[in-house]
Formats: structure tokens, C-alpha cells, sequence
């Protein structure tokens, strides 16, 4: 009897329509991994149209794409971190009491950027702001004070806010 060659029902089942690899995964992902293959990836779809925020439209209920939730909030999420806003010191600049603010520690701190600092500590979220040579944590709300940076303060960037969400639970 020979052996050998392919039989029918013999080997692994396939259940996958597309080849597939091997990787090594640390155990304490793992399941945060099996949940973004059962999502098909951070993935969410988008549909065609727009929601009316005034009098009511018809609806369209086609996908027009699917949204990458990554390079949505940002791009790379490797050293990315969440806090959450409290206070109002930026609510003109849209940020309001307990928006969680995905935060960018590699993108570069310039002029014009939202950054969260520890300031002698404590931290706290303003628009970077340089003037005259001199660089500021500016809020967005005129009852609030700018910060200087300099070394009386003790201020230290953790990093640029590249996304604000707003939770809408009630």
C-alpha cells in the first residue's frame, strides 16, 4: 500500500477562504486579539449621506466604505493614551468636562498644537502657543490665565491630543 499524496477528509479542516500565518502573540493579548479577528479588524462601516442635524431627511442606508478605527483616531496607537477633560479651560476650542482625549506622545509639541502638561504636577490640557520667542500653555476660555513655560513652573509635554471623543450616555 502506498502512503503518501492528499486523501480526501485527511489533514486539517480549512476555515479560512485565504492563507493565514503563524504569529506569536504575548497571553495577555490574546483575547484582545481574537476580538479584533471576530471584528474583522477595528473596522466600522460607513454609510452613504449624512445625518441630519436639523429637520429630518430621508434615510440612505447604503455602506459607502468602512473606516479604519486607527487612522481614524490618529494613525499609530503604539504609545497612544487616553485622558479625560475635566474642567472647562477649553471649551472654546471644543473640548468640554469629561471628553476622553487620545493623546500622541511621539508627535512633535509646536506652536498652535493641544498638548497635555503636567504643570508643578499637576496635569492639564491648553494650546501651545509661542510669542515673542517665549512659550505658553494658552486655554481656550478667556476666564482662564495663560501658563508660561519656562523653569519657574516645572512644566513637562506629554504629548500632542490628536482626537477628542464625547460620550453621549445619559
Amino acid at each position: 500500500m502506498a502512503r503518501g499524496g492528499k486523501r480526501e477528509g485527511a489533514g486539517r479542516p480549512k476555515v479560512h477562504h485565504e492563507p493565514t500565518e503563524r504569529i506569536r502573540v504575548p497571553a495577555r493579548m490574546l483575547a484582545d486579539v481574537k476580538r479584533f479577528v471576530a471584528g474583522n479588524g477595528l473596522t466600522l462601516p460607513v454609510y452613504s449621506g449624512r445625518v441630519s442635524a436639523g429637520y429630518p431627511m430621508p434615510a440612505e442606508d447604503t455602506i459607502e466604505d468602512r473606516v479604519d478605527i486607527a487612522s481614524l483616531l490618529g494613525g499609530n496607537l503604539e504609545d497612544a493614551f487616553i485622558v479625560y477633560a475635566n474642567g472647562d479651560s477649553m471649551k472654546d476650542a471644543g473640548i468640554f468636562d469629561g471628553d476622553a482625549l487620545l493623546v500622541q506622545p511621539r508627535v512633535k509639541a509646536s506652536n498652535g498644537k493641544i498638548v497635555v502638561a503636567a504643570v508643578d504636577g499637576q496635569v492639564t490640557v491648553k494650546f501651545l502657543i509661542v510669542k515673542k520667542g517665549k512659550a505658553y500653555l494658552m486655554p481656550a476660555n478667556p476666564a482662564y490665565d495663560e501658563i508660561p513655560i519656562d523653569d519657574e513652573h516645572g512644566v513637562v509635554i506629554w504629548g500632542v491630543v490628536e482626537t477628542s471623543l464625547r460620550m453621549h450616555r445619559h
